[in-house]
Order: C-alpha cells, then sequence, then structure tokens
C-alpha cells in the first residue's frame, strides 16, 4: 500500500531540519527540549476524543505524529534510528506479542488472557527476573495514573483491601492524619512540619486513588472529570458576573460565591 502523503510529511520534516534552508527554530530542538510537546499533544487528543471531536482528532492525532517523525529525524541524523527502523522494531514487537493472531490460532482467548500473554512475553523478551514485583517503571506515568496501576498490581498478588469500604476506612485515616499536620504546620511553620504535611498529601492522594480504582472509577479520568466541571463552572461563573456589570478581579470570595451558587442552580434546572 502506497502512502504518499506520509512520504510527504517524512519529507517536510527533513526539509525543517536542513542545516542550510531549514527552520532556525526547528534546528534547535533536541530530544529533551521536544519533550513538553509530546505530552501537551497526546493530552490535546485525548481531550479531543473525549469531546467526540472527529476533525480535532485527526489534527491532534497529526499533532502527534509530528512529534514521533521529529525525535525519529533527530536520531537519524546522528545515525541511531529512524522512522522505518522504528517501524520495523513495533511490527515485529506487535507480531511476537499477539502469537493468536500472527502465528498459531487460539480459540475462545478473551482480552484478559491477551493482556497477560503479552505481560509474560514482554518479561521473556527482557530476559531477565525483575527485582521487585513493582519496579521503578511505575514512575514513568502521571501520579494518579501510576497510583491506579499500582494498585491494580499488588491486587493481582493479594496485597489489597477486600472492598471500597475497607478503603474508604483507609482514606479517612490518611485523612484525619493530613488535617493533624496542618494544624502543627500552621503552629509552627517550620521545615519539618512542611515535609510531613507533604508526605500526609501524598498519602492521602494514593489512598483516594486505591479507593477509585475499588469503585472500578480511573482516578485520573475522574479528576480531568473533575477539573472540566470545574472550568466550566468557572466561565459560567465569569459570563454572570460581566453580565452583572462587575470586574471579577474587583471581587472577594463571598461575592464570587453568590454568582458561583448561581451556576450550580442554573446547572440543577
Amino acid at each position: 500500500m502506497e502512502m504518499p502523503e506520509f512520504y510527504k510529511l517524512t519529507q517536510v520534516v527533513k526539509k525543517l531540519r536542513d542545516p542550510i534552508e531549514g527552520c532556525p527554530w526547528d534546528l534547535k530542538q533536541t530530544h529533551q527540549s521536544l519533550l513538553k510537546y509530546l505530552v501537551e499533544e497526546s493530552y490535546e487528543f485525548i481531550a479531543a476524543v473525549e469531546n467526540n471531536d472527529t476533525a480535532e482528532m485527526e489534527d491532534e492525532i497529526g499533532d502527534v505524529l509530528l512529534q514521533v517523525l521529529l525525535h525519529c529525524q533527530f536520531a537519524s541524523e546522528k545515525k541511531d534510528f529512524d522512522i522505518e527502523s522504528v517501524s520495523k522494531n513495533l511490527a515485529d514487537k506487535m507480531i511476537r506479542r499477539h502469537p493468536h493472531v500472527f502465528k498459531e490460532k487460539v480459540e475462545g482467548i478473551d482480552a484478559d488472557q491477551v493482556v497477560s500473554n503479552w505481560e509474560d512475553i514482554k518479561s521473556q523478551e527482557k530476559g531477565e527476573s525483575p527485582k521487585s514485583l513493582i519496579d521503578d517503571s511505575y514512575l514513568k506515568f502521571p501520579a494518579l495514573f501510576a497510583a491506579n496501576k499500582i494498585g491494580k498490581k499488588t491486587n493481582k498478588i493479594n496485597f489489597d483491601w477486600d472492598d471500597a469500604a475497607q478503603v474508604s476506612y483507609k482514606v479517612e485515616e490518611e485523612w484525619q492524619e493530613l488535617k493533624e499536620e496542618i494544624v502543627t504546620h500552621n503552629a509552627s511553620s517550620s521545615q519539618l512540619s512542611a515535609e510531613r504535611m507533604f508526605e500526609e498529601m501524598g498519602d492521602f492522594l494514593f489512598s483516594a486513588a486505591q479507593l477509585a480504582r475499588h469503585l472500578n472509577i480511573d482516578p485520573e479520568e475522574a479528576c480531568r472529570a473533575a477539573n472540566k466541571k470545574f472550568l466550566k463552572r468557572f466561565q459560567k461563573m465569569e459570563i454572570l458576573i460581566k453580565d452583572d456589570g462587575k470586574d471579577i478581579n474587583q471581587m472577594n470570595q463571598k461575592e464570587m460565591d453568590h454568582f458561583w451558587d448561581q451556576v450550580k442552580i442554573d446547572e440543577r434546572a
């Protein structure tokens, strides 16, 4: 199957990096400098999917692809790898990890078994036993996402609470400990109290993520939804304030609360 537009895109990226005729901004970039854009573009694609906006999805996944091609171009200039070697490596890996598709057909295999087989094959590929059942690779992910993955792993080895009710008690315990540290910090404002408050906040958030998991709720998705809800309400509040002839920058908390409450009343209606 020919893909002339994909080839055209690779040549566009190559041209951007041309030492003589390329773009000054692109020529300054490195793997490290572009990392933030890879993350940002990925989240923008996630938002487009959540909004079920296919036109936006096409645009945003293109931005993600651009980041992939730029990193491949950087590497090709140093003879490390290129888009072709990346494609081969990925295709070979997909074939290895899907033997039920590309090798011997397995009747009745379900999605859970596929995931289990994937992990087994992945471990075999690495060729060495992990130092821990839960290694440091989990720390590569966003914090709430990682907390959820860690919880799922501990559940598999039966190191977990029995149900959501038990986890809720743990969340309450961590919340009480956090409140105690807040009181201590307010009284002393010491570096030690600040460190303890930081630690207790982490324990509280981790426990909350485990409660979400036991309720079959993805904590990362739940937090993203809460962010979206807050922004939606805040922007509606801004409109109400503006329509009322007021300047939000000149208002206090109590004055803004009046309009915030009105937004929530309008939502319920």
